[in-house]
């Protein structure tokens, strides 16, 4: 484990909002907090751009300023900052490399529609192996710990026909050190040409579910005796996995999604699932990576 959580600060409400719940992360964990900023370098600016001194200096009044405040609310906690130069999701992926994890700002779209991902938050969580977790800025004058995902359950989202010992080994040491509550949730739709014939008989229904609780309850029996403290609830809801997940994420201190590690250069290398969750949960999310 690196011991170290890292917040990438761009000057945006959602960055201070991400500096925050990453201070909060670094306390519960008891680990220093590095604060990064990145600057892009373009050979060809498509509009002036400040010098690289008036850049440099707003960059440190960023860092110091966000580092000051942060200080005022963890007055123990370790903090460092630094300035990086290059592409912003490759530069963000290598920081996350020497952290247990990384936590950005994303713009939200209001109270029900969500995040907006843009390319940097999609670039760096799918170069990034470590967790990477989104968070919003709270509406109106909320407190750094109001609306930012600090109380309520972690919800994490399962799929029986995975592997999810590293997505399920993050939440649970999450809700434990949280002192939280976890639900583990999977979803499941019938097979598509049942979806063209009669509707699926509910004696058949039931079978299905009670088969599928039964495997969720196998998948997550090691870590509950793990995490004794963790009060677990698994379930299993008829429906979209996106949708149901978006679903349970009102309300909860965190939802935690996984992605497959791709290593082809085509595609978004995030997964459907993940990204309608980052685009539309109304809690952080928090992506991790997995074979």
């Amino acid at each position: 484990m690196a011991n170290l959580v890292t917040a990438g600060l761009d000057g945006s409400r959602e960055s201070v909002a991400a500096a925050r719940w990453a201070a909060h992360e670094a306390d519960l964990r008891g680990v220093p907090l590095a604060l990064v900023h990145v600057e892009e370098w373009l050979e060809r600016p498509p509009l002036p751009v400040a010098t690289t001194e008036v850049r440099r200096q707003w960059a440190e009044g960023l860092l110091r300023e966000a580092s000051e405040e942060i200080k005022r609310l963890y007055p123990d906690l370790e903090i460092t900052s630094r300035r990086l130069s290059g592409i912003p999701a490759t530069a963000l992926a290598h920081a996350a490399a020497s952290s247990d994890i990384l936590v950005l700002g994303s713009r939200g779209l209001g109270g029900i529609a969500g995040f907006i991902l843009g390319s940097i938050g999609a670039g760096t969580i799918a170069a990034a192996d470590q967790p990477v977790v989104l968070v919003r800025a709270p509406h109106g004058e909320a407190t750094p710990a109001e609306g930012s995902g600090i109380d309520g359950p972690i919800v994490a989202g399962v799929d029986i026909g995975r592997p999810c010992d590293a997505l399920l080994s993050f939440a649970f040491d999450e809700a434990a050190r949280r002192g939280c509550a976890l639900r583990v949730l999977h979803a499941w739709a019938p097979p598509p040409i049942i979806g063209y014939g009669p509707p699926l008989d509910p004696g058949a229904q039931e079978e299905i579910g009670q088969g599928i609780a039964t495997a969720v309850d196998e998948m997550i029996r090691p870590w509950c005796e793990k995490y004794p403290s963790v009060a677990v609830t698994p379930e299993v809801r008829m429906g979209q996995s996106a949708i149901q997940l978006v679903d349970a994420s009102k309300g909860a201190a965190l939802v935690v999604v996984g992605r497959r590690i791709r290593r082809s250069a085509y595609g978004t290398h995030i997964g459907a699932i993940a990204h309608a969750v980052l685009h539309h949960a109304t809690s952080p999310v928090a992506v991790i990576a997995h074979e």
